[in-house]
Formats: structure tokens, sequence, C-alpha cells
């Protein structure tokens, strides 16, 4: 029998969301499965446990031994790919992210060691110099550089595909079935279909390897762990896609924090890894203002990505799903993007 442990919950801005913990029967079994894999380390839960429930994840911080600190995470089935993903990024650019303590790549499951402060921590303890997120950046596409070769065997493991090659196809599934349109949008995104081919098009012919594009880094996805070091987690939204995507998210949560003269600066240090393939500057600078505008199609793709309510929809995380994805959509075509393009 398992042990009683004190327990807290957070449920965020959804107290009526469900999610697998709701269900004793599968958190019995999830927490089983924690236990023996800790007993497999020679470690014991002690307590206290926090459990962090969202329509995308279940989360619990578990205390182990003498206070340290374990996470198990379980993902829906749409990103239940993270697991499998998270023990393959160990391997493969191991300097660049967590590696799991155990995974159930099947269910969706990891067991992960505490990765310490996050960036957001650092920035907001230090002065406001935008410059603290320029190495992380670099690190960053030094590490989707180490993962060009990848692809295919990311796609093995179902991380998405969101490559320019299949992006008109993927616009073409998310805006018919996207609940939040109007038809009059609906039929609006449909006529811009030749200007989205045209970018995909250009994009694809600056030869600039397709890898694994985070989808939604930012501060909190970014571990700050000492001696300028950097790791990155939290890859439920990810997929394989034109590196240069990832610039979307950051982008726009840099112009919050530091202002929109920041982009250049930010932009640039992303590329210096990029650069001496014979391609200039500007012509890197456009593929980053292409990428950012076509990474909107996967960040409206990744909203749908949320353990299913009792009745399938109709639920709030349903509804935001919506509300976000066509959100997502109708800025793919906005007259400014974060870059001209």
């Amino acid at each position: 029998m398992r042990q009683e442990i004190a327990e807290s919950v957070d449920r965020g801005d959804y107290p009526d969301g469900s999610t697998p913990w709701d269900r004793p029967a599968w958190q019995d079994e999830a927490l089983g499965w924690v236990g023996d894999r800790l007993a497999d380390l020679g470690l014991e839960e002690r307590g206290p446990r926090a459990v962090r429930l969202r329509p995308w994840s279940v989360l619990v911080r578990l205390t182990v031994g003498e206070g340290a600190i374990v996470w198990f995470k379980a993902n829906p089935a749409a990103s239940a790919f993270e697991a499998g993903l998270g023990q393959a990024l160990a391997t493969w650019v191991p300097a660049h992210v967590l590696a799991p303590l155990a995974v159930d790549a099947g269910r969706g499951w990891s067991l992960l060691p505490d990765g310490g402060p996050i960036l957001r921590d650092v920035l907001d303890r230090g002065p406001a110099d935008p410059g603290a997120w320029e190495e992380p950046l670099r690190q960053y596409a030094l590490m989707q550089r180490a993962l060009t070769g990848r692809t295919e065997e990311l796609r093995g493991m179902g991380v998405p595909d969101g490559r320019a090659a299949v992006l008109p196809e993927v616009f073409d599934e998310i805006v018919a079935t996207s609940h939040g349109l109007e038809s009059a949008e609906r039929r609006a995104l449909i006529g811009q279909r030749p200007r989205l081919v045209e970018w995909c098009e250009e994009l694809a012919s600056t030869g600039i390897a397709d890898s694994l594009d985070h989808s939604d880094l930012h501060e909190d996805q970014v571990f700050a762990r000492g001696g300028g070091r950097y790791a990155f987690f939290d890859w439920g939204d990810a997929a394989v896609a034109h590196p240069f995507t990832s610039l979307l998210v950051t982008a726009r949560m840099a112009r919050v924090r530091y202002g929109p003269d920041v982009l250049p600066r930010l932009r640039d240090a992303y590329l210096e890894p990029w650069t001496g393939d014979g391609r200039t500057k500007a012509e890197l600078r456009r593929a980053v203002a292409l990428a950012c505008r076509l990474g909107a199609i996967g960040r409206a793709c990744s909203w749908g990505r949320i353990f299913p309510g009792p009745d399938g929809d109709g639920s709030a995380a349903s509804k935001e799903t919506s509300e976000a994805t066509a959100r997502w959509l109708r800025e793919l075509f906005a007259e400014e993007g974060l870059w001209p393009a």
C-alpha cells in the first residue's frame, strides 16, 4: 500500500479542467510507476508532493531522500512523444538538455531531475539587459544544428511534421477544423493560401536543413545552469520544422520585456552559428522573417494537444484552444510581422 504523502494541487485557471490525475486508478498506476523507478535509483518519496494540473500536462513535484526534488510529467496523447524525445535528446545533445531519470515512451511519462533556476529568475534578478538572452540563443542554435541530421528519427518517434514542404497541407487541415474561426475568416484565410505557398517555397529554397523547433521557447523553458550553460526543456509543443521558426515565441516575449528595438540584436545572436555556409546576413535575416511568419501555423496546431474532457469538447480548455488556434491563424497574414516578410 502506498504511503500517505502530504499533497497540494494547483489547477491554475482551469478549476474544472479534466486530466487523468482525477481518475484514482490512473493516479495509482502513475505513482506506482514513479515509486518503482525511484526504487531503481535507490530513492524513496518522502513528501510533500505538489501537483500542477493543466489541460496540456500533469506535473508532479516530488521530494525524495533528504530533500532532493524530482519531477513526474505526463503528456496527453498528442504530445506523448515528449517522453521519448527527451530521452533521445539526452543522448544526442546532452550538453543542451536535462537527462531524464526514467521514461515510459508508450504512455508519455517522464521522471526528471530538478533543473535548477530558470532563465526568468535570472532576468528578474538582474538589470534590464537584453544581452542575457544572447548566449542562450547561441547555444540553442548550436543544438539545432547538431540535430539537422535527425529529422527522420524525430518524425519516427511521433514529433509532428511542420516542415515547409508540408505546411500548406497542415494549414488546410487546421483552417478547416478550427472552431474559433468565423466563416468569413475561414474564406479569407483560404484566399491567402497562394501567398503561404510562396513563402514556403522561398524558405525551402534557402537550403537550411530542417531541425527540431521547440515552438514555445521563452524564458520559462530554459534552465540557467551556471557557468554560462543553459538547458532547454518542455518539448510538448515541438515539431520538425525550419529551425528559425523557434524565434517566433522568443522574440514576442523579449519584445514584451525589453521593447521592439531588441529584436534585431537577439536575431543576430541566434544567427551567429548559422553563418559561414555561404549565405549572406541579408539572406539569413530574410529567412528568419519568413520562418517567424510560418511559425504561427505550428503554434496554432500545438493548442490542440490537450487532454480530452469527458465529452471531448465544450470545456473551458477546449474553448481556449479554439480561440488560441484562431488567433494564431489570424496572425499568420497580419500586415506587420515581427520583421518585414
